[in-house]
């Protein structure tokens, strides 16, 4: 390899640490930069840690609803009891009547939107073979994160699907971090959608409560939505008592770009990311030159955001840029990290590269298509899998609160057919009971 493919850039910005060449010889940058987004990673470190889970989880279950309430008050520093944790139908009433006419409209347009992806796509009617049945599952939880900001493109991504499917029952929790209670945008989208059931209640011991079911919580059949750390070992922890969309972490964006992509453009969508603290935006391309012209747009930008000094910290603890030597080698890096988020802005040939990536929780191809698209507006949910978990779990979506059932129907003559084979492997099995219950019928 030449020397001047081993010399490390000389660049301007606080942001130089970002950059790493594939031809480099530290390539263990690159190889670490993958592994800290993975779910291995993240399970080796976190022993100690899901224990404390595991203790809230058990907790919940045996002590119920007075468990949940010294939770919310240790964690969220509230004081609820049993008969509080409900949000009522006149809060919810008056939050939806306190909403700005303009952000109504807009949550309705993005409602609707959602609800024609998702009927769209749906299974449950289309399928029709005789073989097997579809049911919705009858009653399914959102859990949406509480921070100071309120997320009602989470209550959308998530109820919306599971009405498409059917699902007669749906409950939406979320911690009391604004006044002691839930954001009144959050309370006033329930109202719009339709969900009578809002608990101000977050953390290991709402999913806990969930799973189990209390004495004012009735248990539900699945558990959805994002969350930081402590919610997502919960959900592992009580996988098997209530099903679960995956096991979630941080959020991620991955872009893969070439010279022909707006660089600013490409930061951009970078620090949309890095922003939600923890977050992080990598970009892989096969242009030093290119690579140089988004860290100066990263530098400009940074400091203009509100989060400047979070958004710029997880730049700097998460975040990367990736020069790989072609095309092919960044299909092939982008495949392997299995984004959350992938980003293809690569011109006119964003379209053909993007067929060549296999491993996304959703792919955003072209340069007017940012992650903020999904996130709100174009229909598929934007509840996705993370920490590298694309090549296994799936996007949310209407779908995932259906169950199916094998319907199985003989005739005598078919059993009569099938009666020898039956026989034969039930005998191979050493099952006597099945074979006999098979020649009783056809002797």
């Amino acid at each position: 390899m030449p020397p001047e493919k081993k010399k490390r850039l000389e660049l301007a910005t606080k942001f130089d640490d970002l950059l790493i060449e594939a031809s480099e010889t530290d390539s263990s940058r690159m190889r670490r930069l993958r592994s800290e987004h993975s779910m291995a990673e993240y399970l080796k470190g976190n022993g100690a840690f899901a224990e404390t889970v595991r203790g809230i989880v058990a907790d919940v279950a045996e002590r119920g609803d007075a468990a949940v309430a010294e939770y919310t008050r240790k964690f969220d520093k509230v004081e609820l009891t049993a008969s509080e944790f409900r949000v009522s139908a006149d809060d919810l009433k008056a939050a939806h009547a306190s909403l700005d006419a303009a952000l109504l409209k807009s949550l309705r347009t993005s409602i609707a939107n959602v609800r024609k992806y998702q009927s769209e796509i749906f299974i449950g009617t289309k399928n029709t073979h005789p073989g097997i049945r579809y049911t919705p599952l009858k009653r399914v939880a959102c859990c949406i994160p509480g921070a100071s900001a309120p997320l009602p493109s989470t209550v959308i991504m998530t109820a919306v699907p599971a009405q498409v499917a059917g699902v007669k029952d749906i409950v939406v929790l979320s911690p009391p971090r604004y006044e002691g209670s839930i954001h009144p945008v959050i309370l006033g989208l329930c109202y719009e959608l339709g969900v009578t059931e809002v608990y101000r209640l977050g953390g290991a011991q709402a999913v806990a409560a969930l799973a189990w079911g209390t004495e004012t919580i009735a248990k539900v059949d699945k558990i959805v939505g994002p969350g930081h750390d402590v919610v997502q070992l919960a959900k592992k922890e009580c996988f098997g008592l209530v099903d679960m969309d995956s096991f979630a972490g941080p959020s991620d964006v991955l872009i893969v770009a070439n010279e022909k992509a707006n660089p600013a453009w490409v930061a951009a969508d970078v620090l949309s990311q890095a922003e939600h603290d923890p977050g992080a935006g990598i970009v892989v391309t096969d242009s030093v030159n290119f690579a140089k012209k988004v860290l100066a747009e990263l530098e400009t930008q940074c400091d203009k955001l509100d989060r400047a000094a979070a958004t710029e910290k997880c730049l700097l603890a998460y975040s990367g840029i990736v020069v790989c030597e072609d095309m092919d080698a960044v299909i092939d890096w982008a495949n392997d990290f299995a984004a959350e988020h992938l980003q293809v802005q690569c011109g006119d040939e964003s379209k053909a590269i993007s067929e060549k990536l296999v491993n996304a929780g959703a792919i955003f191809i072209g340069p007017y298509t940012p992650v903020a698209v999904g996130d709100y507006y174009a229909g598929p949910s934007h509840t996705l899998p993370t920490r590298q978990t694309s090549k296994y779990f799936s996007a949310v979506t209407s779908n995932d609160f259906m169950k199916s059932t094998s319907i199985i129907e003989y005739t005598q003559q078919q059993l009569a057919n099938a009666a020898a084979d039956i026989v034969r492997l039930a005998t191979t099995e050493g099952l006597d009971a099945h074979a006999k219950s098979v020649r009783k019928r056809v002797e």
